[in-house]
């Protein structure tokens, strides 16, 4: 039985309710995320041939430092960097390195900010140099299966809604849907109730509910949807080795729809391709 509850009547630990939020809350994940969102855009410059993940991490720490802002991920679970770098066959989770970008690859980078208490995540997917089609493509599929699942919410529907539209998109491009990782409950806390599958049946799942906030983060392979945690413990890689892609948004629950947190303010949260071959 799913349970709902004011966010303010409940403890600061997953328990497997649902949390509503009120005004406030929405206030402070708007501020947030904002500040994620803003760090995001300012990567585009920076993600390049020759650099380094780490310079990548370093500047993600720096950023937030000057902005007030803590990354979630530093020393979350004895996880030691400030975002997550995931390239080419890496589904999520991959750790910054000095190893340096190459042209062709494409990456996600992962950023949660923590601001007065509310944690502010959004990921985007950046292509470094000159990518292939087959790569371009996996981007354009990617992120339409994000806002696809995006425009499935609303107040009664229900969870699996989300992911029918993803699942269904993605399919029919020839691409796959990893199972293994969701999108997730935030606000107050990073990881929470409910989980958001990113497959599954309309009538599938807990009915959303205005105040809601959660996050839609689908990971699209070109392959099989199969994946490893390597030794690490974090990094996630396809088993077939196909590429990987994925875009996240934190959303919240309004009366009529939803409302997107972390859109990117100079309007670069997907890449234009084509903008960029010209340039």
């Amino acid at each position: 039985m799913v349970t709902y509850i004011e966010a303010g009547s409940a403890p600061y630990k997953n328990t497997g309710v649902i949390r509503l939020y009120g005004p406030e809350g929405f206030e402070g994940m708007r501020k947030a995320c904002q500040v994620t969102a803003r760090c995001l855009d300012e990567l585009v410059s920076r993600v390049r041939p020759g650099v380094t993940t780490e310079e990548i991490d370093r500047f993600v720490f720096e950023f937030g430092m000057d902005n007030g802002a803590l990354p979630a991920t530093l020393n979350y679970r004895g996880y030691t960097k400030s975002s997550c770098t995931s390239i080419n066959h890496v589904v999520c989770h991959g750790i910054p390195n000095d190893k340096p970008l190459r042209d062709g690859d494409i990456v996600n980078i992962d950023v949660t900010y923590v601001i007065d208490g509310w944690h502010g995540d959004s990921s985007r997917m950046y292509p470094v140099g000159e990518i292939k089609r087959a790569a371009e493509r996996l981007l354009d599929v990617t992120h339409e299966c994000l806002m696809r699942g995006i425009a499935a919410v609303r107040p009664g529907a229900r969870t699996g809604a989300i992911g029918e539209a993803i699942q269904a998109y993605a399919e029919a491009e020839r691409c796959s849907v990893v199972r293994d990782f969701c999108g997730h409950g935030v606000g107050r806390l990073f990881h929470d109730a409910p989980n958001i599958l990113h497959y599954g049946r309309a009538n599938e799942g807990p009915e959303l509910r205005e105040g809601m906030i959660f996050t839609i983060e689908p990971m699209i392979n070109l392959g099989r949807p199969h994946v490893k945690v390597l030794a690490d413990g974090w990094t996630a890689v396809t088993r077939d080795r196909s590429l990987s892609a994925q875009y996240e948004h934190t959303v919240g629950v309004t009366a009529d729809g939803c409302e997107i947190f972390t859109l990117s303010p100079a309007g670069l949260f997907k890449p234009d391709m084509a903008a960029m071959g010209a340039a």
